[in-house]
């Protein structure tokens, strides 16, 4: 197998963290979740979260995969032999994360052309989604040109594909983002959704916002995933570490916090300032959204810059799951990168089509009472990635030398958060992530709802 790649700088690493971390979850969930548990508040806890919390696992991860400068599937066991199987789970989430979301990809394509074309005003429909993802053909189709799409990308390289399409798409993204949320802001009845948005309110506020928080910080960053490791192994070594993933998590939040501007004070202005018109997920975006665009002056200009930043953060975050997978079956059978992408993107199109088809044909095909999307969706982000998280932190912590990843971390370049970060890594990211996963596990069984 040839050199293994690296990152051409610093700033080409945080590019493509950033656009790894930024996805879908900060435009449609974090909005909603901030708007419920008490706004102000519940900012000041998701910060918390990521300084403390997120700053750990990912320093841990992106340290594990430059010290060995292996993939997720082999940087375990070169620290410790016979633990491998900590790095195939992040392999294992990627792999069963990117069918699904290519799906979703495939949908964000088709909102994007509807309003690009000028056919925006047809999105508002009460129908018009779910009349859409419960057809067999088109969501098919669109979910195949998403794939490859993403494919054509990796298959370039980690120059040459995944950093230069980081440096690109992320600016282009983050001026939308401004753009429409200074848009938002700016309509008639919007600053009473500010208010709501930033001004805390303890009534809203629980235990519940905590675990919401604390959860949507962890998925948000891309943690046990396998990607954080695969980019670490090609960053470079003299790189400072512990200031890049500030800068990721600063970029992270910055287009979450945005989000929270282009969506809330929009709604707030479409519904007379009614909280309860917010939701999450894909009714917030391709329900909800498309009849706040209908209802503005420029809204077709607006939803069309819209769908176009949305696609872009899917991409992004496509990108890195794919490269998670493909960078670990180059290092376990020693295939081509074009060889691997090819087979990994085949097997990707051929696993997203029962997925595709649990909104339609397939409706009535379950697993643990689950259609095929929510159940990929319930073992990758409930059990998988929470579970590759407790025993990254036991194995940082407790059965490896742990001085050996903070050294990696402070590089020479110094660890100002190293006592933190042992204390973190040892005692209390460990619960925390329990939490993370019991909460989780509630939520998908429909035991609590968030």
């Amino acid at each position: 197998m040839e050199k293994r790649s690296s990152f051409s700088s610093k700033l080409g690493f945080i590019m493509a963290a950033a656009g790894s971390s930024v996805g879908l979850g900060n435009i449609w969930r974090f909005p909603y979740l901030a708007a419920k548990y008490g706004g102000g508040i519940f900012l000041l806890f998701y910060i918390l979260f990521v300084v403390t919390l997120g700053f750990t696992i990912m320093a841990a991860e992106l340290a594990i995969g430059r010290h060995t400068r292996l993939s997720p599937s082999k940087a375990y066991g070169a620290l410790k032999p016979g633990w491998n199987i900590i790095g195939i789970i992040g392999m294992l989430v990627a792999f069963l994360i990117f069918p699904y979301y290519s799906v979703i990809g495939g949908w964000v394509i088709k909102y994007t052309a509807d309003f690009v074309m000028g056919a925006g005003p047809l999105t508002a429909a009460d129908d018009y989604f779910s009349s859409y993802i419960a057809q067999p053909i088109m969501p098919i189709l669109l979910q195949i040109l998403f794939v490859v799409i993403t494919a054509v990308i990796v298959v370039r390289g980690v120059k040459e594909g995944i950093e230069k399409t980081s440096k690109i798409l992320m600016p282009i993204l983050i001026v939308l983002s401004v753009i429409i949320a200074v848009y938002s802001v700016c309509q008639p009845g919007a600053w009473e959704g500010v208010k709501y948005y930033l001004c805390p309110n303890m009534q809203n506020f629980s235990f519940q916002g905590v675990l919401g928080a604390m959860g949507q910080m962890f998925y948000s960053l891309s943690l046990a995933m396998g990607i954080m490791i695969t980019y670490g192994s090609y960053m470079k070594k003299d790189d400072p570490m512990e200031s890049a993933v500030k800068q990721v998590e600063l970029f992270d939040f910055g287009i979450a916090f945005l989000a929270g501007f282009m969506v809330i004070p929009a709604v707030f202005a479409f519904s007379g300032g009614n909280p309860d018109a917010l939701n999450k997920g894909a009714g917030l975006m391709f329900v909800t959204l498309p009849k706040v665009f209908e209802s503005m002056g420029m809204g077709s200009l607006m939803g069309a810059l819209f769908f176009v930043l949305v696609l872009f953060a899917a991409l992004t975050s496509s990108i890195s799951l794919l490269e998670a997978v493909v960078a670990s079956v180059r290092d376990g059978f020693g295939w081509s990168r074009n060889k691997a992408v090819l087979i990994v993107s085949g097997m990707a199109i051929v696993l997203g089509i029962p997925s595709s088809l649990s909104f339609g044909l397939w409706s009535n095909v379950t697993l643990l009472g689950m259609g095929f999307f929510d159940f990929f969706d319930f073992i990758t982000n409930s059990v998988l990635m929470p579970v590759g998280a407790i025993l990254t932190c036991i194995f940082v912590g407790h059965l490896i030398d742990t001085k050996v990843i903070v050294d990696e971390i402070d590089g020479g370049s110094g660890f100002k958060r190293k006592k933190m970060f042992v204390v973190m890594i040892k005692y209390i990211a460990p619960i925390c992530i329990v939490a993370i996963l019991i909460s989780s596990i509630l939520e998908g069984m429909g035991i609590i709802v968030y």
